[in-house]
């Protein structure tokens, strides 16, 4: 990367708005020119793309490409079969969105726990049985929770958890050996799954992850455990987690990560998230993932903020944080 007396370039494919623009200029340091848009500038020159989901013909455009900034959580599959041909240029991610992400899983859960949504709905039809019939609400104080990936959002996670007197377990990658008496490594799940009462997922998808929550593994979960999933789908397999909903085993759901998305615009408004009908069961908590992908004004001053920290780093010679493994896929 260039020392702080060099002027460092930045291209970012999508265009932001300009009051984001300017939030992004005013954080950066001098000599750090900044371009935007589908139309590579003249010259190519840039130093640092920040796209999500480049085209080769962006990467190989400018000799002076030393990173690529996906400016969200998480490697698309497309990026990282490209990027895997670059190997001079580092990958990184933004982890802006990790508090709003982990604040959404707490509010599944929440949601989950105390069965808003059947209420809800029968309130809306001048229904009160709901108050006066069975209980199914949990209690979540004095449970234990145990969540699968404490990165950026599982260690936002567990302080939430904890902020509701709950007991917190998580496995990390990285972690070989329980660190402070809740951090597992990964081969330690089979013996973590039955202390859970509440189980949260906020794990990429790689090869080693799709799948990993089976119906094995839902079954040596405490009984009437709650599952949240703000990872990706695919890592709690469709057809054992619809089974389990659908049985009782499994409590409830809060789900923001599915298993179908929308192929273009035209199919936003009736595409199906899932192969089973997840939307029949009153036990699930629907969302369209989007705990942290929502353009609201606080999410984007966000994210232009913690990029000109990155960009900042790179124009003073430092480290890029967030840096992904190509090889892992995160």
């Amino acid at each position: 990367m260039p020392d702080a007396a060099t002027s460092l370039h930045a291209h970012l494919l999508r265009t932001p708005e300009e009051e984001h623009v300017a939030y992004l200029q005013a954080r950066l340091r001098s000599g750090i020119e900044i371009s935007a848009g589908d139309v590579l500038p003249e010259p190519t020159n840039y130093d640092v793309l920040v796209a999500g989901r480049p085209e080769r013909k962006h990467i190989e455009a400018s000799p002076s490409l030393r990173a690529l900034i996906i400016p969200f959580a998480g490697l698309p599959a497309e990026t990282r079969e490209l990027m895997l041909h670059f190997p001079t240029v580092s990958v990184h991610n933004l982890h802006h969105n990790a508090l709003a992400t982990a604040e959404m899983a707490i509010t599944l859960l929440l949601a989950a726990a105390k069965a808003i949504i059947p209420s809800d709905r029968a309130l809306r039809g001048h229904d009160w049985r709901p108050r006066y019939g069975p209980n199914p609400t949990v209690l979540l104080s004095g449970k234990t929770a145990l969540i699968l990936g404490h990165g950026a959002v599982g260690s936002r996670v567990g302080t939430l958890c904890r902020g509701l007197g709950m007991r917190v377990l998580a496995t990390r990658r990285s972690a070989r050996e329980a660190a402070d008496g809740f951090v597992h490594p990964p081969g330690d799940l089979q013996a973590l799954l039955p202390q859970a009462d509440v189980l949260i997922v906020t794990l990429p998808l790689t090869e080693q992850t799709e799948g990993l929550i089976d119906r094995h593994e839902l079954a040596l979960l405490a009984p009437g455990a709650i599952l949240v999933n703000v990872g990706r789908g695919p890592v709690v397999d469709e057809a054992a987690l619809f089974a389990a909903l659908h049985e009782g085993s499994l409590r409830a759901a809060g789900l923001d990560v599915w298993y179908r998305y929308p192929d273009d615009v035209a199919s936003r408004s009736d595409t199906a998230p899932s192969s089973y009908p997840f939307e029949e069961l009153d036990n699930v908590v629907l969302s369209p993932h989007r705990a942290g992908a929502g353009r609201s004004e606080e999410i984007e001053r966000t994210r232009m903020a913690a990029l000109a920290a990155v960009l900042n780093a790179a124009a003073d010679g430092e480290p890029l944080p967030n840096r992904v493994d190509l090889r892992a896929g995160y």
